[in-house]
């Protein structure tokens, strides 16, 4: 089974077992229709789900106190990636990661993704290559006027950064 990366357990919520799950999603409606979630590899059948300011609220059968709740805080949440449904142009993150990155407009290898972060309003790649015997590292965030390609069955992605973005 291919499990992918939803969230992190960041919190217990009530007394009747009940975890706060930060989604690592933009739809949290997606994560809604689980019935069973991953966690250290072991299968969690859902209870009961709701979403509570930007968090899932999650019940899973036989964690029924705080107590038991308590000991899943902090741990990564995965589920089948099979089971999402993803849209025409839509990826998982993890498909980025590997992504060799060219320029649009002088098609020059820039490197490849090699990690991704997500500080705030968007995400933002880290690409890196070895030039020279030295290791370099550029970063590029990932909107609409910088990436203009991600072809995921190739592992291609043509951008176009901004002016003075990979000055070095």
């Amino acid at each position: 089974m291919d499990l992918i990366e939803t969230g992190k357990i960041v919190n217990t919520h009530g007394v009747r077992g009940e975890v706060k799950i930060y989604p690592w999603t933009s739809d949290l409606s997606r994560l809604l229709e689980f019935e069973e979630f991953f966690i250290d590899g072991e299968s969690y059948s859902v209870e009961s789900i709701r979403v509570h300011k930007d968090m899932l609220i999650v019940k899973f059968k036989g964690i029924d106190s705080v107590k038991d709740s308590e000991k899943l805080r902090n741990k990564i949440v995965k589920v089948d990636a099979s089971l999402f449904k993803l849209d025409d142009g839509e990826y998982f993150l993890r498909d980025l990661l590997g992504m060799v990155v060219y320029d649009a407009d002088t098609g020059v290898c820039y490197g490849k993704i090699t990690d991704i972060f997500q500080p705030g309003a968007n995400d933002v790649y880290e690409i890196s290559e070895i030039a020279d015997g030295k290791s370099i590292k550029r970063y590029i965030p990932a909107i609409k006027d910088c990436i203009i390609k991600t072809d995921i069955d190739n592992k291609v992605m043509t951008v176009r950064p901004l002016e003075g973005l990979f000055d070095l």
